[in-house]
């Protein structure tokens, strides 16, 4: 099969992370990258790719099978718009905007042009979580009445991010949230919420510390617990409990963590590039961004010391 060609809008922190991972394919090349940052595209000079300073100078270049949007996210529905104009099958980094009208309206765009979209939420691509999803597809820890998801991260990111990021609940608890539904099959009902008063490094809106309690569809309970500062680095897990048993899965943690997030990555660009050219997608779609946008605007509302 002949390579799938990517070009990637953003080459900032999430865009190198998603070059590091898909390097290691051999189905999926980012062939071009959009960044404006004159710095930044010094530092790719050796990446093999076609370099250019803005997304117009990309797409007039051609050439391209999809492409990748690692752009801040209060610009993806911005860049979205344009893909779609240009008819160009879209991976969007999540959370395909900062509120759920963004990503309801990307998820439209695309729709009725007939587009292929996938939203990066690359949990769903890790081989320990999908084996847990069988197991509670399948019944083994019976219905499920709680669903737990931890994220912390080692260290807050940078000012520019975090003023374009929508806050803590979008930024990173939009992967809690939408690991919550997938797991469990559950749609959020209500939330509550509740910030940190301490930070190291206070932040306008920007909690280094949250927490969210909801409500789900069937009945189950899901806590999301968001951190930005984590001695380990960079950590997830989730715990489910069942009528019939309970599981933790510790999916991103010491000492294979970076491991698990670039293979996940990898994998995921590959899933991209089936669906790009046909096959059913297998990732998330704009309505998944849509609900875990929601229900990350629901627990920032619902919340103190949040938003």
């Amino acid at each position: 099969m002949a390579t799938f060609n990517l070009g990637l809008v953003g080459a900032g922190r999430m865009g190198q992370n998603h070059l590091k991972g898909i390097a290691a394919s051999n189905v999926v090349k980012v062939t071009a990258i959009a960044e404006p940052s004159e710095a930044t595209r010094g530092a790719l000079a050796k990446s093999g790719a076609v370099l250019h300073p803005d997304l117009e100078s990309m797409l007039e270049t051609g050439g391209l099978d999809g492409v990748l949007v690692c752009a801040p996210s209060d610009l993806h529905l911005e860049t979205v718009r344009r893909l779609v104009a240009a008819r160009l099958p879209i991976l969007c980094e999540k959370p395909l905007g900062v509120i759920a009208s963004d990503a309801e309206e990307a998820a439209k765009l695309a729709a009725d042009a007939g587009l292929p979209l996938q939203i990066g939420f690359w949990r769903r691509f890790v081989p320990m979580l999908q084996q847990l999803k069988e197991r509670i597809d399948a019944g083994e820890l019976g219905e499920i009445y709680a669903i737990v998801c931890f994220q912390w991260d080692g260290q807050p990111p940078g000012a520019y991010f975090r003023t374009h990021s929508g806050g803590i609940f979008v930024d990173m608890g939009v992967h809690e949230f939408d690991q919550a539904r997938w797991l469990s099959g559950q749609e959020f009902v209500s939330s509550s919420s509740l910030a940190s008063g301490v930070a190291e490094e206070p932040w306008p809106g920007d909690p280094e510390s949250a927490h969210a309690l909801a409500e789900l569809s069937n009945g189950a309970t899901a806590v999301i617990s968001l951190g930005r500062r984590f001695p380990l680095g960079d950590v997830c897990k989730v715990e489910v409990f069942g009528t019939r048993g309970w599981e933790e899965c510790r999916f991103l943690w010491p000492p294979t963590a970076d491991e698990t997030f670039f293979e996940a990555l990898r994998v995921q660009a590959e899933s991209f590039a089936r669906y790009a050219r046909g096959a059913p997608r297998e990732g998330a779609g704009g309505a998944d961004a849509a609900a875990a946008l929601a229900a990350a605007e629901s627990a920032a509302k619902a919340g103190r010391g949040v938003g």
